[in-house]
């Protein structure tokens, strides 16, 4: 399809369709938009600043709030249909930088749609991708409002945790082959604010696989995956070995994925998850070795922090 041809229209639709012209001559302010996103995260954020109303369409595994169920799907993150797309209408199509296969982009935008791309690659850029969403949909007192509350929690974590001692974490995906995540993955950030160090923060890659042998030399003390995951392959991987600080010690724990995986303010109660599951595996072990840190020295006066708006 290399353009949109316009059907014919109805006398009933063709009151509607000029009402809605009406609205857009008279402005964006005046209009919603209709909001196709191609992304499960990239939904929750529309709902998170208040617009859930303005979405249209959604990809598959979109489940969260439980209104986005409801709505077209228009295929899966990595395979985007483009006919579906039009077919919805959209005024605004949110694709996810770093997830959404350019040819989709640049497809979408050869025909003549608004496509917007939004990248979130750590846990405090979550803030302003709220900021941002609420620009482009109209609503950004909302999405201060709640951009300000997910940057207040954050740093409240990380004051939480600042003394934990460090244990080594290896967060596994899968058995046959196991696959990891590097340092610039934010799952990698929140095990580093739980007080983890994540055993494969070097590889070269943000997602990649690792062998047994590998896994065996960076010796975890932790081991964490996720219940999306096959739990009994991976509880029958860690009893035929490799054998590990993790294994031999009974540290191995199941946390929700999808809280950790979507840069959303729900990823927060994903990181209380991962550090609760820290703290309890660091349990399994002798006092000697994981011993408190003390905690550290009040500052004479509380930084001022910039709010996440840039005020």
């Amino acid at each position: 399809m290399d353009r949109v041809t316009p059907s014919v229209i109805p006398a009933k639709a063709g009151i509607q369709f000029f009402f809605s012209l009406s609205l857009l001559v008279a402005g964006p302010a005046t209009a919603a938009e209709r909001v196709v996103t191609l992304s499960p995260h990239l939904a929750e954020l529309v709902c998170a600043v208040d617009a859930c109303d303005q979405l249209v369409g959604v990809v598959a595994w979109s489940d969260f709030p439980e209104f986005v169920k409801q709505l077209p799907q228009v295929g899966d993150a990595y395979a985007v249909s483009v006919e579906q797309v039009v077919g919805l209408r959209p005024t605004l199509v949110l694709a996810w930088d770093g997830g959404t296969p350019r040819e989709t982009v640049e497809r979408l935008r050869s025909l003549k749609l608004r496509v917007e791309t939004l990248a979130i690659r750590s846990v405090d850029e979550v803030a302003a991708g709220l900021s941002q969403v609420g620009a482009w949909l109209g609503t950004s007192p909302a999405a201060a409002r709640v951009a300000n509350a997910y940057a207040v929690r954050l740093a409240g974590l990380r004051t939480a945790h600042a003394a934990d001692p460090v244990a080594r974490v290896f967060y596994q995906i899968e058995t046959h082959p196991a696959y990891t995540v590097n340092r610039d993955s934010p799952i990698s950030q929140a095990i580093a604010l739980c007080g983890g160090r994540n055993v494969f923060a070097d590889l070269p890659m943000v997602a990649a696989a690792v062998n047994r042998e590998a896994v065996v030399a960076r010796d975890p003390q932790v081991v964490i995956y996720t219940r999306q995951d096959d739990g009994k392959a991976i509880r029958r991987y860690w009893q035929n070995g490799p054998h590990v600080a993790a294994s031999r010690a009974g540290a191995l724990f199941a946390i929700d994925g999808n809280l950790l995986d979507r840069a959303t303010p729900r990823l927060l109660d994903g990181v209380e998850q991962l550090c609760a599951a820290i703290s309890a595996g660091r349990a399994k072990y002798p006092a000697t070795v994981f011993p408190a840190n003390p905690a550290p020295a009040p500052a004479s006066a509380p930084p001022r922090t910039r709010s996440p708006t840039g005020g």
